[in-house]
């Protein structure tokens, strides 16, 4: 009696299923060409990919779903970009970014036909398969009735066995059938053949030798699948793996005492397959979740965008490129996970087209407020030119800067009188500011003059006698600086030495007489309050001095309040020898920054009563 041939398939082999997640992915993979064809498509034009795509729809046989569908992506890209570049054009122009409708492209209609015609040809082709199929499944079930009326035969052996044969090869000849009805169609088989080699009784040479046939059969399905395994291409590995399930199937049993093992070996390789096959669609889904995070974090780039600091042209046309950035590196990311694909392109495409809506809006505003900002720069350039010929320096000046600062807050205006109008207000401002040059030549002499005078001056200071009582020293150190204060101007280049000589010279006897540092440092202050007040732009020149000691107390305040805290902090927690001597050290820092905060108090306090002077 023969053994019974087996029954079962491998309990690794993932059945394929409509709707399954393996028909999903490998339906992505037919869906969306692998990177090695999408190059070569992408650099087609138009007309290129339409004359590829007619060659396929009148060929004789179905064109892959991959060339296809390169070729599809290809154009829509294409399309894409235009449509992208059509859209940010009306925008430019001052339209609103909802109002715009793509231009038609008649090539569209024309490749919509030819992909109609390849879709009509693939049905036509699926349809004569399943007829075959079905045809298939309904002579496989006649073999097996076959098979069936053998077993219940009482005909010569030899010819039963020569018809079981006949069958056998027939099944094997016979391919495809119905997915749905495979499993099923197969296990009756099977079942039919083992009745078939159980009831009739082979002599033990054709049993042995059938069995060597199939042994040796099946040795060559697990070297093969086992090669299948170094193959680099997994879901190539994976479908082959398919076939060699079918030619086990197909093959005959083996010996009770091999059965086992060559069942083990060939599960073994099948299972080793099934697990690159899973862990690559793993490896696919995590190449997807990150993806999901490179395009989540330029939606948080978008969502981050500050509207409220972008007040000018210049600012909006940094950030509109920054936009388009993200644009290109959103479309050099790859897929994500089907379920939120949708989602988050939605999400993309509408905070894109939230900026370029709030650009286009600034943009009008902007346009709208340039005809009342031309107005404002005429009435400027009137006025400057007004002043242009007047003699009166120092007014003058003040109010030219005033009015250049006025300038500088106005907005843009229309771009065909932006350079016409500054060169008219630049030129009657340099006008004056020359006749003004040409008017301080004379003073050159003047001013050299006053360096001699203030040079001899501080040489007097120098040469006070020490044996004088420290009023009367410092009594002519006063006298001596009003003198010097009430010289005049130096020249420019000159003005910091002098200054230099000056209060070296009187430091030298401040020192000598141990003289307060902050009453000297005030007493100079004071002088140099002095020759501000006698300047062209005083009042301007007190403000800005005024506003830098501001600057200064105000950081001198935090700096106290700080040593303070850590005065706390430190009395608290430290007894200690060394905790101490810190405690000491930070006193003394506190009270150098109460006596210069005191120095500046007066300083601004001086500064006002100027200020007041003027009035």
């Amino acid at each position: 009696m023969i053994e019974n041939q087996e029954t079962e398939l491998p309990v690794n082999t993932p059945e394929i299923t409509p709707g399954s997640a393996q028909q999903d992915a490998i339906n992505e993979q037919q869906v969306n060409p692998t990177e090695a064809l999408l190059p070569k498509d992408e650099a087609l034009t138009k007309d290129e990919i339409i004359e590829k795509l007619k060659n396929l729809a009148v060929q004789d046989g179905v064109p892959l779903r991959q060339e296809v569908e390169s070729l599809k992506q290809a154009y829509y890209k294409m399309r894409s970009t235009e449509i992208d570049e059509q859209k940010e054009q009306f925008v430019a122009d001052g339209n609103e970014a909802k109002d715009f409708v793509p231009a038609v492209d008649p090539a569209e209609d024309v490749l919509k036909t030819y992909l109609g015609d390849i879709k009509a040809k693939r049905a036509e082709q699926i349809t004569k398969e399943e007829n075959i199929k079905e045809g298939n499944y309904q002579k496989k079930l006649e073999i097996i009735e076959s098979i069936k009326t053998l077993t219940e035969s009482t005909d010569d052996f030899n010819k039963l066995y020569k018809d079981f044969k006949d069958l056998q090869q027939q099944w094997n000849d016979i391919k495809d059938v119905p997915a749905s009805k495979e499993k099923e169609l197969w296990k009756t088989y099977q079942r039919y053949t083992e009745v078939f080699y159980d009831l009739i009784k082979i002599n033990n040479e054709f049993r042995d030798y059938d069995f060597k046939k199939n042994l040796e059969l099946k040795t060559g399905i697990c070297e093969s699948v086992e090669k299948l395994i170094e193959e680099p291409d997994v879901v190539s590995a994976f479908h082959q793996l398919q076939n060699f399930h079918q030619q086990w199937r197909e093959s005959g049993p083996v010996s009770r005492e091999l059965r086992d093992e060559i069942w083990e070996r060939f599960k073994a390789a099948s299972t080793t397959i099934n697990k690159q096959y899973q862990a690559h669609f793993e490896s696919l889904k995590d190449k997807e979740n990150s993806n999901l995070e490179q395009k989540t974090a330029i939606i948080g780039s978008l969502k981050a965008i500050d509207f409220e600091s972008l007040t000018t042209m210049k600012a909006w046309d940094e950030k509109s490129k920054e936009i388009i950035d993200l644009q290109t590196q959103w479309k050099t990311i790859g897929f994500v996970p089907r379920k939120v694909n949708t989602q988050i392109f939605d999400e993309f495409r509408s905070l894109c087209d939230v900026f370029f809506n709030k650009k286009s809006e600034f943009f009008k505003e902007i346009k709208d407020g340039m005809e009342e900002n031309l107005e404002k720069k005429k009435a400027l350039c009137e006025k400057a030119s007004a002043l242009k010929d007047s003699t009166d320096w120092k007014k003058t000046t003040d109010e030219l800067i005033i009015l250049q600062k006025e300038w500088k807050t106005v907005g843009p205006v229309p771009r065909k009188y932006s350079d016409s109008l500054w060169k008219e207000f630049v030129a009657a401002c340099d006008y004056f500011f020359e006749q003004k040059k040409k008017s301080n030549v004379s003073q050159k002499d003047e001013e050299v003059a006053n360096l001699t005078a203030k040079q001899e001056i501080v040489e007097k200071i120098k040469n006070i006698d020490h044996e004088l009582s420290s009023e009367k020293v410092v009594e002519e150190v006063k006298k001596l600086v009003d003198e010097w204060h009430n010289i005049g101007f130096v020249p420019f280049k000159e003005k910091d030495r002098a200054y230099k000589e000056l209060h070296a010279a009187v430091d030298a006897h401040y020192d000598r007489l141990k003289i307060d540092r902050s009453d000297r440092r005030m007493n100079t202050f004071k002088s140099n309050m002095e020759d501000i007040s006698k300047s062209d732009n005083a009042k301007r020149l007190f403000h800005k001095e005024k506003d830098h000691l501001v600057r200064i107390y105000n950081k001198l305040k935090l700096d106290l309040q700080t040593y303070e805290n850590n005065m706390n902090f430190l009395s608290i927690s430290s007894s200690s020898k060394g905790a101490n001597s810190l405690l000491k050290n930070v006193n003394h820092k506190i009270e150098d920054l109460k006596n210069e905060i005191e120095l500046i108090e007066k300083k601004i306090i001086s500064i006002e009563n100027n200020l007041n002077d003027m009035k």
